[in-house]
């Protein structure tokens, strides 16, 4: 295993790059085993006749959000108070082995159990590889090294978007997807666990401290709550473009389920590439001017929610979709890579992780709601526009709330 503290040969600049290549992959399959699913909708309800109905599949969609929500914190402290290192490799192995078991599910209630099990292995991984990033790179550099992460991704997502076509080549099917991914995370688990090391903690980080006192502190913190607002509103709309944007677009502008799912998610997801690199890149170097550089940055990457949400529900064809979600990525790219070093502003090193983690439970839960209730407005005729036009309205919101926001200098020193 290579670690900071036995290996001093290794240069700390190159040990914390490392960490966030070793990293990449990891979050690309985490998100590629979320977005087949969407991709596939078609497939599987044919081949799952007892999930009947949208609403259903909102609930297949939503089942995942909200276990993976309830225990986000548990997975953020537990990143905090042991080795980061256990507990991403461990998690990677866990939702893999559940992808390839997905493979073999033959019913509705299987499915949703299927998904509630993959939704409790993957919360433990997020707040573990964020607030090890963090801890590896200082502020110059924060931004960047999320934004890159963020990029393995947006990775998946696209690959993910893919599955359409797999699921329709009958030689292959959506059985054979989830089976292959499963096992490609199982095998990248083990060298991962061997070669991932911890960042070396000072003593000051090592002080225990309850989970009663640590979510206390947390939710006394009024930053640290107008935070989770921020990162809740913005992420309901998220969520409904990543899950239903396939659907959507096959069933008003005809296509089939392969073309549905790469329009869904290429054009978006490499715009969002393009934001984290933008985006990250111009929050550390405002930063040198401004604690509040990285808020600036991802409150400009919000504006761009305005009109592309609007456009969204109101496109009549399909290249004003695709060139509404464009800007959509663009400006995600610029929010996503500054959450956690937002966070990192505004609260202590060692409770960075199990914020993160509640950050997650109030806005993946809140973003399997919205899955499930788009999927019921959608059963009742309720036009793309008013829906749309809801969430365009939170996102102006969402502006003004992170612009309250007022960094603890004591939370991120120079170095």
């Amino acid at each position: 295993m290579v670690n900071v503290e036995s290996d001093k040969s290794i240069n700390s600049v190159q040990m914390a790059w490392l960490v966030v290549a070793l990293l990449v992959p990891v979050a690309l399959l985490n998100y590629l085993d979320r977005q087949m699913l969407a991709a596939m909708k078609t497939s599987m309800m044919e081949d799952i006749p007892d999930i009947a109905t949208k609403a259903n599949w909102g609930i297949v969609l939503g089942c995942f959000k909200w276990v993976y929500a309830g225990l986000s914190p548990l997975g953020g402290f537990v990143a905090d108070r042991t080795s980061r290192r256990h507990v991403i490799a461990g998690s990677l192995f866990v939702w893999s082995a559940v992808t390839f078991a997905t493979a073999y599910v033959t019913t509705f209630p299987q499915l949703l159990v299927a998904r509630a099990v993959m939704g409790i292995s993957e919360a433990f991984y997020i707040p573990a590889a964020l607030a090890m990033i963090s801890e590896y790179h200082s502020s110059r550099t924060r931004s960047r090294a999320v934004g890159f992460h963020q990029m393995g991704i947006y990775l998946g997502i696209i690959l993910g978007g893919f599955a359409g076509y797999v699921a329709d080549e009958p030689t292959l099917g959506w059985r054979w997807a989830f089976g292959a991914c499963g096992l490609v995370g199982v095998l990248y688990a083990l060298p991962l666990f061997a070669v991932l090391g911890n960042p070396k903690r000072s003593n000051a980080e090592r002080v225990e401290t309850s989970p009663f006192s640590s979510f206390l502190e947390l939710l006394t913190n009024r930053n640290f709550l107008l935070l989770v607002l921020y990162f809740t509103l913005p992420a309901m709309a998220g969520w409904v473009v990543k899950d239903w944007m396939p659907d959507i677009l096959k069933e008003k502008f005809g296509l089939g389920q392969g073309k549905a799912g790469i329009s869904a998610v290429l054009f978006v997801q490499v715009a969002s590439l393009i934001g984290v690199c933008i985006g990250g890149s111009l929050a550390d170097r405002c930063m040198q001017t401004t604690n509040r550089g990285r808020i600036f940055v991802s409150a400009l990457g919000m504006s761009f929610f305005l009109p592309s949400l609007f456009g969204i529900g109101n496109a009549g064809s399909l290249s004003v979709a695709v060139g509404f979600l464009i800007l959509f990525g663009l400006g995600w790219g610029f929010f996503d890579c500054n959450n956690m070093p937002i966070l990192c502003q505004i609260v202590r090193p060692e409770l960075r992780a199990t914020g993160y983690g509640l950050m997650n439970l109030v806005s993946i839960g809140c973003g399997g709601f919205a899955d499930w209730g788009f999927g019921a407005l959608r059963d009742r005729n309720v036009s793309l526009n008013i829906i749309f036009g809801v969430f365009a309205s939170t996102a102006l919101l969402s502006i003004m709330i992170v612009l309250l926001i007022r960094p603890n200098v004591e939370n991120e020193p120079k170095q």
